[in-house]
Formats: C-alpha cells, sequence, structure tokens
C-alpha cells in the first residue's frame, strides 16, 4: 500500500502503483513526463499542451475547470491528479463519490512545488528511478542558490497582472510571488488582498468580511499600481495573453512594461526547476539595462 497526504490533508491510500492515470493539471502533465511516467497517463484536459508532442496521443476530457466526470469514470483511472486553485470543486467531489483516488495539490511556495513532485513521484513508484531524483536533486540546488542570490542582491520592483479587464494580480500568499522573490524581484502587491465586494476591492466602498473565499488575487486600477511605484511591469502571456499592443496601457506609468513568460511565473512542478533560473536571468538584465532597483 502507498499512502499519499494531499494538499486537502487527505489522506490516499493506493493498492499499488498507479497505472492509469488522469491529469486535470497542465504543471502536473508536464511533470510526469519529467519523471519518465508520460506512458501512464491515460487522458489530459485541453490545456494539457506540454511536453508539445509528446501528449498529442493522450485523450482529453474537457478543461480544467468543467471537464467531463462522466467520460474520466468510464475511463476507470487509479489516480486523478487535480489542483485546488485550477481545477473547480463540484467534479472533483463527483470523482470522489464514483470511488476514484483523487490527489489534491495547492503549492504556494516553490519548495512546495518541488514536493509536490516527490509526492507524484512516491505515488507512482517511481521516487528512486534516475529522472524523479536527478529532477529533484537539481530542483532543491536551483532554490538553494536562487535563495543566496535573492539574499545578496537589491531586489526589482515587479508589477505582474494576471488580468487586464478587471486588471488583477497576485498578493504574496502565492507561487507566482515566491517565484519572483527567488528570481530577485518583489512583488509590489504581496501585502494587498482581495476585497469583496468589488467595489470595495476598487476602493470605492468599506469592505465585507470574505469569508472562506479566496482573497489572494486583487482587482487592482492603474491609479493604484502607480501609488506602489514598480520598477518594472512583467507581462506574462498567461493565463490572460497580453501582447505588445497592452503595454501601451502601462505606458502611463512611466515604467517600461516587458513580456514574461507565463508557464514559467504559474506552471509549479518539474518546471519550477528552471524557471527560477530563466526569471532570474530576466531580472538581472532589467537590473543591468538599468531598470531602477
Amino acid at each position: 500500500m502507498i499512502k499519499i497526504v494531499d494538499d486537502r490533508h487527505r489522506e490516499l491510500w493506493l493498492a499499488r502503483a498507479p497505472r492509469r492515470v488522469v491529469s486535470l493539471v497542465p504543471s502536473d502533465t508536464e511533470t510526469i513526463f519529467a519523471l519518465g511516467a508520460g506512458d501512464r497517463l491515460i487522458a489530459r484536459t485541453d490545456y494539457c499542451v506540454e511536453p508539445a508532442g509528446s501528449v498529442d496521443g493522450i485523450p482529453t476530457v474537457g478543461g480544467t475547470k468543467n471537464p467531463d466526470v462522466d467520460r474520466i469514470v468510464e475511463l476507470a483511472p487509479d489516480l486523478v491528479l487535480a489542483n485546488q486553485e485550477e481545477n473547480a470543486r463540484a467534479p472533483l467531489e463527483r470523482l470522489a463519490r464514483a470511488g476514484i483516488a483523487v490527489l489534491v495539490a495547492f503549492p504556494r511556495r516553490a519548495g512546495d512545488a518541488l514536493a509536490h513532485v516527490a509526492r507524484i513521484a512516491r505515488a507512482l513508484g517511481v521516487e528512486r528511478e534516475p529522472a524523479a531524483t536527478r529532477l529533484l536533486r537539481r530542483g532543491y540546488a536551483a532554490l538553494r542558490a536562487a535563495e543566496a542570490q535573492a539574499a545578496s542582491a537589491r531586489p526589482l520592483r515587479v508589477f505582474a497582472p494576471i488580468w487586464l479587464d478587471p486588471l488583477m494580480t497576485f498578493c504574496g500568499d502565492t507561487y507566482a510571488s515566491d517565484v519572483l522573490r527567488l528570481a530577485g524581484a518583489v512583488n509590489v502587491f504581496s501585502d494587498r488582498t482581495r476585497r469583496y465586494p468589488l467595489a470595495a476591492d476598487l476602493g470605492n466602498a468599506a469592505p465585507a468580511d470574505p469569508g472562506e473565499r479566496d482573497v489572494r488575487y486583487p482587482r487592482v486600477t492603474l491609479d493604484e499600481v502607480r501609488a506602489r511605484a514598480p520598477d518594472v511591469v512583467l507581462l506574462p502571456d498567461e493565463p490572460y495573453a497580453f501582447g505588445p499592443a497592452d503595454a501601451d496601457r502601462f505606458a502611463a506609468l512611466g515604467v517600461p512594461a516587458v513580456p514574461c513568460d507565463g508557464k514559467d511565473l504559474f506552471w509549479h512542478g518539474a518546471r519550477t526547476v528552471d524557471a527560477v533560473e530563466r526569471l532570474g536571468a530576466q531580472v538581472a538584465a532589467l537590473r543591468a539595462a538599468g531598470a531602477p532597483a
């Protein structure tokens, strides 16, 4: 028996290493291939596009928010990989009621992402295989190096939106914010949580108790961004596909707006290993080019 504890603190007991896996998380799909277990995947979402080419022959079961639960049950997977943030709750509960093991992840730090890679490797029984040990060894070495570098450099003040209308970003209690920190940047909205209702989030009403709602993705105004005085605006290409024309929206801030790889910023898992270094190189280049720090 294999015991796995997911990020909802639920114990999953697997009679044996799963041979039939459905991934509802694009970054988990990529991670399974990085662990050398791509042959275990029997289905993926429409958004599971990496590694490009390798996933093409794997059937899809819908989107991350609206997967075809009936189809997944028909496939009789040994394990479904899900994410508390990316996947809707109702489909996951339906899968669990159908007796299917559902592992729900919710990493908020880069270290959590590597721990999740190790957890997937253990669940699949490949934790001692060379692909898994090399990946995790490189990952933890990369995080140690990034921590040391971040501690010795002055951070670049960064605003990174995730949506345009409404303009949205993320607070410090997120994976993306921690990745920016390790890359030598500081999220200028690290202390800003989402307020409810919408008018309160935009500063036009008193906030109400959010209850159990997620407060990590605030809606902000350009005036609020200007007041936070970022050195640079990073425009990721997902989840909103910011392009060159969108940079004009931020011209009034008087700071450069440059593109960045959204997968490196938001995809947690095997990609974390190299993403921190790539983003760190971009931040260092911006600093060297004269962005104030």
